[in-house]
């Protein structure tokens, strides 16, 4: 029988039609899938809209986790990666029950569980927790990361977005919050890395990193558990740039309650109180003296029978004659128009020191803000390299324009003395008992004139670095608070210049404490010079000497550079040692000598006289551009500084003297504009306030900063309008009315006594 085949050989096509029908469908279904995500990611947004409006976060095992999945699925690689570049993450790793409390070993777990699992609320404490950033070599020691974006964990964002826009964002990045108390602290490490550029100036050394922590784990705790990451060599960068860091301490960034239990604190309270009263009084003193006297003020009706009785008894208070012409001296009106008064340059001034002075007071503020800048720069070798080239040289170099104050000051108080004709035969007559006497009396108008605002700003500047040593992001290198407890008696007898600079409260003020050992000496030889000239011209030419010689010595044998690092380790004895410092103080005492003997006697051409002013002004120029190359030997380098200081305090000398006689060139014209008056009462204040203002402002930031000469420039204005509204404020409070005193005094003790 004959079989037939018909179908066997179609048998082969079963299984390729299979396998096509299953391509097929596997093509469509992920079609579908495409097809519904944006509709999976709309539902998503309003399941975390809902959940921000809540009034309160869902509790931890109910958080939602978008697109995390079911199970927690722990990678090695992933964790091992996180643990050696991430402190925060690494701090989880070494946390156990025995180093922190059981809270805060739950918390930090749950963190870490959290990172892994990419929750949203972890990935804003991973991201807001610092890690080390580029420029490491040139000085980023500011691992800060975000404490903004830490406040962002502990509450929603708020934030308002389109729903109409698909986003790839996770959604709960903006809603979900962290399921405990979250806070933001600053660790601080010392590293010993030979791969980053050392200055040698102050903290470079100082690695700052930002972390935000639980609040349930106390601050000695992360603290411990810090050391024991790096002691377990966890830490990447040190393998990669031989950090070998050592943790220094750390900040949690809260005031503390001894704050307001400080001196400094209960000091300016007593301060602004009794200022605020005094000027309370000299004002209801003038609105009195305008009033028409009657029977009963009418302003008691107003008052309560208490509140009258204390008016009343104000009232009669300030009736007592004597006690009025004090209080008048914190009349805040009357001050004001003194400070923005202009008037005509009487003949017998010398108008140019009112440029002078101004123009070296906002100079100088522009070298704080620089020198402040590099605490809070993280790119400290950047800037240091702007400061030696030659167009920053005016920067760099506005240390030397503290000279123009001390020939100024020199200049004036010798001056003064010599042209106050009754108080040179007051002197000449006079016994030894009653010139003391009289020696004692300028020097406490002296210290009534200066001391006041000088005190007012060391409290402050106390009270200040206390806060923000407390609060700031920083490692404050330079605790003047510390300082200020220890060593204020140096600042009230004006001798904290002759210790070391580094232990000084408020720095910047050695140059006041000079300006008083001067202000003494110069009096000294003024009193002597009366009666035996001959010996006091012997002994100025001699101390001329000494303090050159003194220069080359001191600079000899601690091999002095013009470097930035070998001129701050120098400030001691370089700096702001008045035995070095003096020499501008005797060229202008010398200069005032000379014009009051009339020992200068120089009739030349106006062709000659004007190119004499220029070349001054060329010398003074050429004095602050002179260390524009700072790789010089010791010698060479301290024949530059003492010269330097020489011939630009002579140039200064040239200026004043010319002035004086009524001699000058456009540009001295312009020193002696009016409006310079306005700004040259505000010198004192503007040069104390100046360091202070500008060190809070940069403590404050949240970020380090970049040194930048374009921003430097909007920086320096905004710096110069603040500084100069504080120092108004100071002046009116605490510097004019005790200079009105000190004149009220004067006039007083001035007066012939009636028979």
């Amino acid at each position: 029988m004959e079989i037939r085949r018909t179908s066997r050989p179609y048998l082969w096509y079963t299984p390729v039609l299979l396998l096509l029908g299953l391509w097929l469908g596997t093509v469509l279904a992920k079609g579908a899938s495409n097809q519904s995500a944006p509709a999976a990611n709309s539902q998503a947004w309003q399941r975390y809209h809902s959940q921000a409006l809540n009034a309160s976060p869902a509790p931890p095992d109910e958080l939602e986790i978008l697109d995390a999945p079911a199970t927690l699925e722990i990678h090695s690689p992933h964790e091992t990666h996180l643990t050696r570049t991430s402190v925060i993450f690494g701090l989880t790793k070494v946390a156990n029950e025995s180093s922190v409390s059981g809270k805060c070993h739950a918390q930090l777990r749950q963190m870490q569980r959290g990172i892994l699992g990419k929750q949203p609320w972890a990935m804003k404490v991973l991201d807001a927790s610092g890690t080390k950033p580029s420029g490491f070599v040139y000085g980023q020691n500011y691992w800060l990361g975000s404490r903004e974006a830490c406040r962002g964990v502990q509450r929603p964002v708020g934030i308002t977005l389109s729903k109409n826009f698909d986003r790839v964002m996770h959604y709960g990045i903006i809603t979900q919050q962290a399921p405990f108390d979250m806070d933001y602290r600053v660790l601080y490490l010392r590293h010993n890395s030979p791969w980053q550029v050392e200055i040698k100036l102050m903290s470079e050394q100082i690695i700052h990193i930002g972390l935000c922590l639980p609040s349930a784990c106390s601050s000695v705790e992360v603290q411990r558990l810090a050391q024991d990451y790096v002691a377990g060599g966890m830490f990447t960068e040190n393998e990669i740039f031989d950090i070998k860091p050592e943790v220094v301490y750390m900040k949690d960034l809260q005031l503390k309650e001894e704050f307001f239990e400080r001196a400094s604190f209960r000091l300016l309270v007593a301060c602004v109180l009794v200022t605020g009263t005094l000027m309370f009084c000299a004002q209801q003193l003038h609105a009195t003296s305008k009033m028409p006297s009657t029977s009963e003020d009418p302003r008691d009706r107003d008052l309560a029978p208490a509140e009258s009785e204390i008016w009343r008894g104000l009232n009669s208070l300030l009736q007592i004659e004597r006690l009025q012409r004090y209080v008048t001296c914190w009349d805040v009106p009357g001050n004001w128009a003194k400070i923005f008064a202009i008037r005509e340059n009487t003949p017998n001034e010398i108008p140019l020191m009112n440029g002078l002075r101004s123009v070296c007071a906002i100079w100088i503020m522009v070298f704080h803000v620089v020198w402040f800048m590099y605490f809070t720069v993280h790119n400290k070798t950047v800037l240091i390299s702007y400061a030696e080239q030659a167009f920053f040289q005016y920067v760099s170099s506005a240390p030397l324009l503290v000279d123009v104050f001390f020939t100024i000051s020199g200049f004036l108080q010798t001056f003064n003395f010599l042209r106050n004709s009754r108080q040179l035969e007051a002197v000449r007559r006079n016994s030894f008992s009653e010139n003391l006497k009289l020696f004692g009396k300028l020097l406490f108008h002296r210290y009534l004139r200066l001391g006041p605002l000088y005190l007012v700003v060391m409290a402050t500047v106390d009270l200040v670095y206390a806060y923000i040593g407390d609060v700031s992001v920083y490692h404050i290198n330079e605790r003047f608070d510390e300082m200020c407890t220890r060593h204020w008696w140096r600042n009230l007898l004006f001798i904290q210049n002759l210790f070391d600079h580094r232990d000084m409260c408020a720095n910047w003020s050695w140059s006041l404490a000079c300006e008083m050992q001067f202000f003494i000496l110069a009096n000294a030889l003024l009193f002597l010079y009366v009666k035996y000239p001959k010996v006091v011209k012997s002994l100025v030419i001699s101390s001329f000497v000494a303090t050159i010689a003194w220069s080359y010595g001191i600079g000899l044998s601690i091999k002095f550079q013009l470097s930035f690092d070998a001129a701050f380790a120098t400030g001691t004895e370089i700096y702001t040692s008045p035995f070095v410092r003096v020499l501008p103080y005797i060229l202008g005492a010398v200069t005032a000598w000379l014009l009051q003997e009339n020992r200068i006697q120089l009739e030349i051409s106006e062709q000659k006289e004007r190119a004499c002013w220029h070349f001054a002004l060329f010398v003074f120029f050429a004095c602050i551009y002179s260390t524009v190359k700072r790789d010089l030997g010791p010698l060479m380098a301290i024949t530059l500084f003492v010269m330097g200081r020489l011939f630009f305090s002579l140039s200064v000398c040239w200026m004043i003297a010319r002035s004086c006689g009524g001699r000058g060139v456009w540009w001295s014209r312009l020193l002696e504009a009016k409006g310079f008056q306005h700004v040259s009462r505000l010198s004192y204040a503007i040069y104390l306030l100046n360091p202070l203002v500008i060190a809070l402002f940069y403590s404050l930031t949240n970020a380090s900063t970049h040194a930048d000469p374009f921003m430097l420039c909007v920086v320096t204005c905004g710096f110069a309008v603040i500084v100069y509204l504080a120092s108004i404020l100071f002046s009116l409070a605490f510097e004019l009315p005790f200079s009105n005193l000190s004149s009220l005094l004067n006039r007083r003790q001035s007066k012939p006594k009636s028979i």
